[in-house]
C-alpha cells in the first residue's frame, strides 16, 4: 500500500502576505491599471517598490494626511457652518462636503508627485559628476586599460554615477556582454548625458572604433551644453528675482496696508481685517514665497565641470 506524498506548503514572502492582507490592495490594483507609466517612472527614480505596493503606501499616507488637513479646515470654518445652517442649509452642506472631496484628491495628487521629484533629484545627481567620471574612463582607455577595468575604477568615488557603473560591472561579472549590460542600465536611467555617453561607448565597442576618441568628442559636446545651460540659468534668474520682489515682498506688505486704508475710508472706519483674514494672508504669503524659492531651486542646473 503506497502512501500519498505530502505536498510541501508553498512559501509566501512576508511582503506578499502583507500585500494580500492590505485594505487598499484592490484600490491600488485599479489605480495601477490606470497608470501604466508609473512602473517605469519608479524604476528610473531607483525606487524598488512594486507599483501596487507604492500605491498602497500612497493611499495610506493620503488617508492620514487628509484626516489631519480636514481637522484643521473644519476648525477654521465650523463657526461659519453653524451660522449658515439655519439661514442657508445648502451652503452649510457644501461647506461640509466640498472639503471631504477636495482635500483627499489634492493630498493624493500631491503625494503622487514624489516619484517625479525623486526622478528629477536622481537625474541632477547623475548629471553632477558624469563628466568627471567619463573623463576618468577616457583617460584610462587612452592609457591602454581594458574597458571593463575602467568601469571597475569608475565604480567608486563619483557618487551615484559610480553606482550605475557598479551595476554594469555586476552584470558583466554574471556573464552579460558589456554592450548589452550598458543598454540594460541606460533603459532605466533618467540622465540624458549618462545615456549619451554610455550609448556612444556601446556603439564604439560594437563597431570596433576607438572608444577613447569617440568618448572624448562626446564629453566636449556635453561640457559645452552644460556651460550653455548655466548661462541660460543666469539669464532666467533676473526675471525670477524681479517677480519674487514684486509678488513675494512688495504686493503682500503694501497691499495689505493699502487695502486696510481704502476699506476703512469707504466704510467710515467700521471695516477692518480680522485675525482670521490676517492668518489667511500670512499663509498665502508663505506659500507664494515657498513656490518662488522652489522654482528657483528647481531650474538651477547642478553640474561639476
Amino acid at each position: 500500500m503506497t502512501s500519498a506524498k505530502t505536498v510541501p506548503p508553498i512559501a509566501v514572502h512576508p511582503e506578499q502576505a502583507q500585500k494580500a492582507r492590505g485594505w487598499f490592495t484592490k484600490a491600488a490594483e485599479i489605480l495601477a491599471q490606470r497608470m501604466p507609466d508609473l512602473k517605469q517612472k519608479l524604476r528610473m527614480a531607483d525606487m524598488n517598490d512594486d507599483t501596487v505596493l507604492f500605491l498602497e503606501k500612497t493611499l495610506r499616507a493620503t488617508l492620514l494626511l487628509s484626516a489631519c488637513l480636514l481637522v484643521l479646515v473644519y476648525l477654521f470654518i465650523y463657526k461659519s457652518i453653524l451660522g449658515d445652517i439655519p439661514a442657508n442649509p445648502l451652503l452649510a452642506a457644501l461647506m461640509v462636503i466640498v472639503p471631504l472631496v477636495l482635500v483627499p484628491f489634492v493630498s493624493f495628487s500631491y503625494l503622487m508627485l514624489y516619484p517625479d521629484a525623486a526622478l528629477s533629484r536622481r537625474q541632477k545627481e547623475l548629471d553632477y559628476e558624469i563628466v568627471f567620471a567619463a573623463r576618468h574612463i577616457s583617460i584610462a582607455l587612452k592609457s591602454g586599460m581594458p574597458l571593463f577595468n575602467t568601469f571597475v575604477g569608475a565604480s567608486s568615488g563619483y557618487g551615484i554615477v559610480s553606482k550605475e557603473f557598479s551595476k554594469i560591472v555586476d552584470k558583466v561579472v554574471l556573464g552579460v556582454p558589456v554592450t548589452q549590460a550598458i543598454r540594460d542600465i541606460t533603459q532605466n536611467n533618467p540622465s540624458k548625458y549618462f545615456n549619451r555617453i554610455m550609448i556612444q561607448i556601446a556603439n564604439s565597442v560594437s563597431s570596433g572604433a576607438d572608444v577613447g576618441s569617440a568618448l572624448e568628442s562626446v564629453l566636449d559636446q556635453i561640457s559645452k551644453e552644460q556651460l550653455i545651460a548655466l548661462k541660460d540659468y543666469s539669464q532666467k534668474l533676473t526675471p525670477i528675482v524681479m517677480f519674487y520682489m514684486v509678488f513675494g515682498i512688495i504686493v503682500p506688505s503694501l497691499g495689505i496696508v493699502l487695502a486696510t486704508v481704502v476699506f476703512s475710508a469707504i466704510s467710515g472706519g467700521s471695516f477692518g481685517f480680522s485675525s482670521g483674514l490676517l492668518v489667511i494672508a500670512f499663509f498665502f504669503i508663505a506659500v507664494v514665497q515657498f513656490l518662488f524659492l522652489g522654482l528657483t531651486e528647481s531650474v538651477r542646473p547642478k553640474y561639476l565641470i
